[in-house]
């Protein structure tokens, strides 16, 4: 499954908290959960949507979006009951799923100025601050989490050259806020593998570079915290097709999600093939990679002008 949160819906629901708003709201952990668990009820009982429809009177297009979880959308609760009826639902699934679908709307992680950021943007932030776990692959910059102020703010600039200062400064302080996540009571457990390209590269300029490059070899000294480096020496390896993220949640009920930023447009892919899939590219990077004292190595010595 692939889904580009944020696209427009054409439809117009009847029931009242079913109705999609003006800008649509990004779908949540909680929200992706209840649909997987919509869905599978569904068709455990041999029902096509189209008999759910006829059968229960509920528009074709809000079971869509329920069992998709296109956007955030909570189901009202005669809906949910009606649905938990139809398929056979047991008393305890009917407890927790109407106890999950009062908690779609909860997000990790929102601020209001995020309005003005890209709803796919702003759907990564929620899944992020929700994460337990987070791989991420990068090939030409240092990993978002893992930057200084002044290195976002370069690599920012350089990658939206049409955007105004005020934009700039909104994406660098969510990019700085979303650095939280690896400093809570329970913090994000972070991989981050990266090309060596991404360390010599002079984004900002020496001074710029080497401030961040002290602070990667700081951060990768936390606990939760491992960095590894691809070196040139390496040759060629499953990442050159392009960086990505792959995110894991504490509840083994939420499946994980796979998130590819490209000028095409961002992706989040779900699919048990695509996890599979970009989880066994990773763990070929990590075996290719260089282990995390050598990489510790390999950044100080970029940092002195010594690589």
């Amino acid at each position: 499954m692939v889904s580009r949160p944020g696209r427009a819906r054409s439809a117009r629901e009847k029931e009242g908290s079913d109705v999609p708003k003006d800008r649509p709201t990004p779908p949540t952990v909680r929200s992706r959960r209840l649909a997987a668990e919509l869905r599978r009820l569904r068709e455990a009982a041999g029902l096509t949507r189209e008999q759910v429809s006829t059968q229960t009177g509920i528009n074709p297009a809000t079971l869509y979006r329920h069992e998709t979880a296109t956007a955030r959308s909570r189901p009202q609760r005669r809906t949910m009951i009606a649905l938990l009826n139809l398929y056979g639902a047991t008393d305890q699934q009917r407890e927790d799923l109407l106890a999950l679908s009062r908690e779609v709307d909860v997000q990790g992680w929102l601020r209001p100025y995020h309005a003005e950021l890209p709803e796919p943007y702003t759907t990564y932030i929620s899944f992020e601050a929700e994460a337990r776990a987070v791989r991420n692959y990068e090939s030409l910059f240092i990993p978002g989490l893992l930057q200084t102020e002044d290195y976002a703010r370069a690599v920012i600039r350089g990658n939206l050259p049409m955007a105004t200062p005020t934009q700039v400064d909104q994406r660098v302080q969510a990019r700085m806020e979303r650095q939280v996540v690896l400093s809570k009571d329970s913090p994000l457990q972070l991989w981050a593998i990266v090309d060596e390209a991404a360390l010599h590269r002079q984004v900002g300029g020496a001074a710029v570079m080497r401030s961040q490059l002290e602070k990667l070899l700081e951060t990768a000294e936390q606990p939760h915290v491992t960095v590894q480096v691809i070196p040139y020496a390496a040759g060629a390896h499953g990442g050159m097709q392009g960086s990505y993220i792959l995110l894991d949640f504490p509840n083994s009920a939420d499946p994980a999600v796979v998130y590819v930023e490209s000028m095409a447009g961002d992706l989040f892919l779900e699919a048990e093939a695509d996890i599979r899939r970009y989880s066994l590219v990773f763990d070929t990077l990590r075996a290719q990679a260089l282990s995390p004292d050598d990489t510790a190595g390999l950044i100080t010595n970029v940092a002195a002008g010594r690589q």
